[in-house]
């Protein structure tokens, strides 16, 4: 095969809907078959410099399972310690990426600036900002004892710094794409939700810290948890259209890709847990007689309503990307497997947090049991990780977010 083809959105919708882009990088000199089970090995040194940014996606999944079991409805003794030790290992993971990334930055020179401006990479860049807001928000609920004062304003430090970096990360990246980058619609991903990801769980966080703080912090982060929430999603929503256009025209992804379905469950589901979570946490001696619109008494009632109506579209999502998966599973480790355990740790969160409201076991029951299935795909995807790793189906030229994509200009 003289071609090379890559794992570009291009190549993803190449023959139609069940077609496999046999990926070969163009740098290798020996145009090796990167699925060759006797292709050649490499040394750490090499492979590090595919060591790229959707690695995050790890850390971020791993914080998300230790917010899941600490708001699991249904306890039982030594949960919550499990789920502390969790929280734990997604710090240790955290660091250990960034000092595998920086290991990559300095071997390989060139290869950061590469890595945020790549048409493919680039979008995962993100996923720095997701992972360090489940380490904040699981911060507030493992490792901030009540009645902290000191903490309580460091964790809202915390939060006023991820808007500031997230906000920019949003605009910045946008514009990047929109002046460098001519990506048709017809090679839409899901991936191009990402940059908006972080700045739109500035109000998840908000929802997690704002009970625990004064009312003179409370307040400001609700609000602004709110309209960055309402930023988050109204951006989703738009790419939204961009994506059923895609799938309309084009029809499904391919199935290396068909995972990447999943992160379209995340922006209505992480709105949902938001929006009850800021309304649960306005103070209650908040004065409603003070430039207040709405009586605050049913501020709540349209929280819930608002979720339940979030969650429906998060669910739809849920349902095409199973079906999707099931259709054509993909044959090959890739890193975006991990869409199948953040966005839907958000999806269950948000069942969680709506059965609590309507006071509902079935509910209750329903997150419980999705709860256990998540656990189970998040060690089935880990333990896909870890072989992958060790036979070198990725971290290897060809098979990984750096590949170059027929879309760069």
């Amino acid at each position: 095969m003289s071609g090379t083809r890559v794992n570009s959105p291009d190549a993803s919708i190449h023959d139609g809907k069940e077609g496999h882009d046999l990926e070969k990088a163009e740098y290798d000199r020996n145009d090796i078959d990167i699925y060759d089970p006797n292709r050649p090995k490499f040394n750490i040194s090499r492979r590090i410099a595919h060591f790229t940014w959707a690695w995050f996606t790890l850390s971020m999944s791993t914080g998300g399972l230790a917010l899941l079991i600490y708001a699991q409805p249904h306890q039982f003794p030594g949960l919550r310690q499990i789920g502390f030790v969790v929280y734990i290992a997604n710090i240790v993971i955290f660091a250990g990426i960034i000092a595998a990334m920086t290991t990559r930055f300095i071997l390989h020179k060139g290869t950061f600036t590469t890595s945020i401006t790549h048409s493919r990479e680039a979008f995962f860049v993100p996923t720095i900002f997701l992972a360090i807001a489940t380490i904040i928000t699981g911060t507030q609920r493992y490792a901030i004892p009540e009645g902290s004062t000191s903490l309580v304003w460091f964790i809202s430090a915390l939060f006023w710094g991820y808007v500031a970096a997230s906000l920019f990360v949003a605009i910045a990246q946008y514009s990047y794409v929109f002046k460098t980058h001519d990506l048709g619609l017809h090679t839409m991903m899901p991936t191009w939700i990402l940059p908006i990801f972080p700045i739109m769980l500035s109000g998840t966080i908000a929802s997690v810290i704002a009970e625990t703080q004064p009312q003179m912090n409370a307040v400001p982060i609700i609000v602004v948890g709110l309209t960055c929430q309402g930023l988050g999603l109204s951006v989703a929503f738009m790419m939204y259209a961009h994506m059923v256009g895609r799938l309309m025209s084009r029809g499904m992804p391919n199935r290396e890709h068909r995972a990447g379905l999943f992160m379209n469950v995340g922006p209505p589901a992480f709105t949902a847990l938001a929006v009850i979570g800021m309304a649960n946490g306005i103070p209650d001696n908040f004065n409603i007689n003070e430039g207040m619109i709405l009586d605050m008494k049913i501020i709540k009632p349209i929280a819930v309503v608002a979720a339940i109506f979030l969650w429906a579209l998060s669910l739809w999502w849920f349902g095409i990307a199973v079906v999707s998966v099931i259709l054509s599973p993909p044959q090959y480790f890739h890193l975006n497997w991990w869409a199948m355990a953040f966005p839907n740790t958000g999806f269950i969160l948000a069942t969680v947090s709506i059965g609590n409201e309507l006071q509902h076991e079935v509910i209750r029951w329903f997150a419980t049991g999705m709860s256990i299935c998540l656990v189970l795909l998040y060690c089935v995807v880990l333990c896909s990780l870890v072989r992958a790793v060790l036979v070198q189906d990725i971290m290897y030229p060809g098979r990984d977010e750096d590949v170059l994509d027929g879309t760069d200009t």
